[in-house]
């Protein structure tokens, strides 16, 4: 099987369609709470004040999404939140082209700010691949381990 060809869009919360929304929402769900059977806030009054980058396929569904923090949101520096992929999408370095994405998103809006992200400590090598260092000792959030990790911006 091969990659799917997927479309990237940056959304601003008031550009959403009800069902874009939907679907941003209802992929976030099945991934943090229903896959890794965790029971926390997942939609946490901040997304508002995101930025919402999704990856469609030609049919245009949802198989990537990842949200972008203002500095000052949620850390001193910029961030990248909430990063999903479908589970029919996984094995093609879906993930990997999420991250890229974001992150040169993140450097064209806040060009020379540091990004900080709170990662699943899991993934820690996912994401140091991509240039992120580990800055915090691990901590339990939501009864899953994570370390917060930078990346210049």
């Amino acid at each position: 099987m091969n990659a799917p060809a997927i479309t990237w869009r940056c959304w601003q919360w008031n550009e959403w369609s009800n069902t874009q929304l939907y679907d941003a929402l209802r992929l976030r769900s099945h991934i943090f709470v229903v896959e890794q059977n965790c029971v926390f806030p997942e939609m946490d009054g901040i997304d508002p004040d995101c930025e919402h980058v999704c990856g469609t396929d030609a049919a245009g569904r949802l198989l990537a999404y990842a949200r972008l923090l203002r500095p000052g949101l949620k850390y001193d520096e910029a961030s990248i939140g909430r990063v999903v992929v479908d589970e029919s999408a996984r094995g093609f370095k879906l993930g990997v082209r999420l991250m890229e994405t974001s992150l040169a998103l993140c450097r064209a809006r806040w060009p020379g700010q540091p990004i900080r992200i709170g990662a699943q400590q899991h993934l820690g090598k996912f994401y140091g691949s991509l240039g992120f260092m580990q800055i915090s000792e691990p901590y339990l959030e939501d009864g899953i381990w994570h370390i917060d990790m930078r990346v210049a911006g």
